[in-house]
């Protein structure tokens, strides 16, 4: 075999050999282009300019998420007293009861929309205007009330009827309580609270950083005009 045939020969396996080569040496190359380009995917997400959407828009979703918001619960302890008659007013009997209450106080997120919010950009502030509160029904606990009856003789008839007026008696009393305006202030500042948080950290988490969130309910005069 001459000269020429075997330069011919080995020429095909020198070039098998060099492109494994080639590609083995390219890989580096790839894989450090993909990490420079996954580090400036990352540093713009953490570092560039990012696009915070619509707080009213945000906020409203914070209140889709809970239509009704019990904001506050009074713990109440009607005492109340009803009386009865029979037999041409020769029976009288009288039943004294003490009976615990719990009364909520409850916001409805679903009266919120775009005209109750106000977004000033510059100084970061958000402003809302909550619906009334609502007092909720009183839930007596009847199993823990505490009984007095007076009278010779107390027939079954009675004393479901005395039981049955008193039980509206003190869901009266409960609801006229629940009405004090030092337990309506607490409920109204416990509410001012929870929607404040409730829309601080969605604002916060959405990118549009530390804001401030002020609250008031209807018939309250604005933070500015409270100022002056």
């Amino acid at each position: 075999m001459d000269a020429d045939n075997l330069t011919g020969a080995q020429a095909p396996l020198a070039d098998r050999k060099e492109r494994p080569l080639a590609r083995v040496q390219t890989l580096p190359w790839l894989l450090f282009i993909l990490v420079v380009a996954l580090c400036a995917w990352l540093a713009w997400e953490a570092f560039g300019p990012q696009e915070t959407g619509d707080p009213l828009g945000t906020s409203l979703v914070a209140f889709e998420k809970q239509n009704r918001l019990t904001v506050f619960s009074a713990q109440l302890a009607p005492v109340v007293a009803a009386e009865d008659s029979r037999l041409m007013g020769l029976v009288k009997s009288r039943q004294v009861a003490v009976i615990p209450s719990r009364v909520d106080y409850t916001l409805d997120l679903s009266k919120m929309n775009r005209n109750r919010l106000d977004w000033n950009a510059e100084t970061k502030t958000l402003g809302v205007l909550l619906p009334p509160l609502t007092v909720g029904k009183p839930n007596l606990d009847e199993a823990r009330a505490q009984y007095l009856r007076e009278g010779i003789w107390i027939s079954r008839d009675a004393q479901d009827k005395l039981s049955r007026n008193n039980t509206r008696l003190a869901e009266r009393q409960a609801l006229e309580q629940a009405a004090n305006p030092i337990l309506m202030n607490m409920a109204r500042g416990a509410a001012k609270d929870a929607i404040r948080q409730n829309l601080a950290i969605p604002l916060q988490v959405a990118g549009f950083g530390d804001v401030e969130v002020t609250v008031r309910f209807e018939g309250e005069p604005a933070p500015e005009a409270a100022a002056e």
